[in-house]
């Protein structure tokens, strides 16, 4: 036996309607959340991957300008996003015979800064899904407690005893709880997922900062043998 969706919609009260309008809502800004998110970290997994091996390339061989303007070329790239900062401190000194050490600690605050810039836009709409996935179930809850409070007033008017009397209120009451349950659940998946992804590009920025001022340590004691 198939649920007639559209019944029950009319068979609804007012509050057990406004209650699903507004699980809609939030499935709908959990939904487009979700594959803007997908596309951005798609987007920074595939352009680093291709920016990494490029701009070890241009540093092995000393082209910092090459290296800056190919961060700029994979600008959705995390790493891109990171080290353009710090090699534009490099930049600055790449004609002379020494980097001096003010400029590498300006170099590892300006990486600080920046990876802390790309978390945050990483984790830009992570916290609506996170309250999403929480609240959605109490939601569709209290539509339920509503529902169900209105199919026992029924039966009290009608003046009618059995769990038929209440069997139609009932069903209808628990579409708002399974509602709730529908939109909650990938939003909870969909965050869980994601910010696994942040700490693995986390780690990422973090070793490709260490490896960059490694360079230009790496780089000073050269100029100094």
């Amino acid at each position: 036996m198939g649920i007639d969706l559209m019944e029950l919609w009319h068979s609804m009260g007012i509050i057990a309607k406004g209650v699903v309008i507004l699980l809609a809502i939030l499935s709908a800004y959990s939904i487009s959340v979700m594959i803007e998110r997908w596309l951005t970290y798609r987007q920074a997994r595939k352009q680093s991957r291709l920016f990494t091996p490029a701009v070890a390339e241009c540093l092995k061989d000393g082209k910092i300008e090459e290296a800056i303007a190919l961060g700029e070329q994979y600008n959705k790239s995390h790493l891109a996003k990171v080290l353009v900062s710090g090699l534009h401190e490099l930049q600055a000194h790449s004609k002379s015979k020494d980097i001096p050490g003010e400029s590498i600690e300006a170099s590892r605050r300006a990486l600080d800064r920046a990876t802390a810039i790309v978390i945050e836009d990483f984790k830009r709409g992570l916290g609506g899904l996170a309250t999403i996935g929480a609240t959605a179930p109490f939601v569709g809850l209290f539509g339920t407690t509503i529902g169900i409070i209105n199919a026992f007033q029924g039966m009290k008017k009608e003046e009618t005893a059995g769990i038929q009397a209440v069997a139609g209120g009932i069903s209808e009451a628990l579409v708002t709880t399974a509602f709730g349950l529908f939109v909650a659940v990938p939003a909870v998946w969909a965050f869980n997922g994601f910010t696994n992804r942040i700490e693995t590009f986390t780690v990422e920025m973090d070793n490709s900062s260490s490896e960059l001022i490694d360079y230009f340590l790496k780089k000073r004691g050269e100029t100094r043998g």
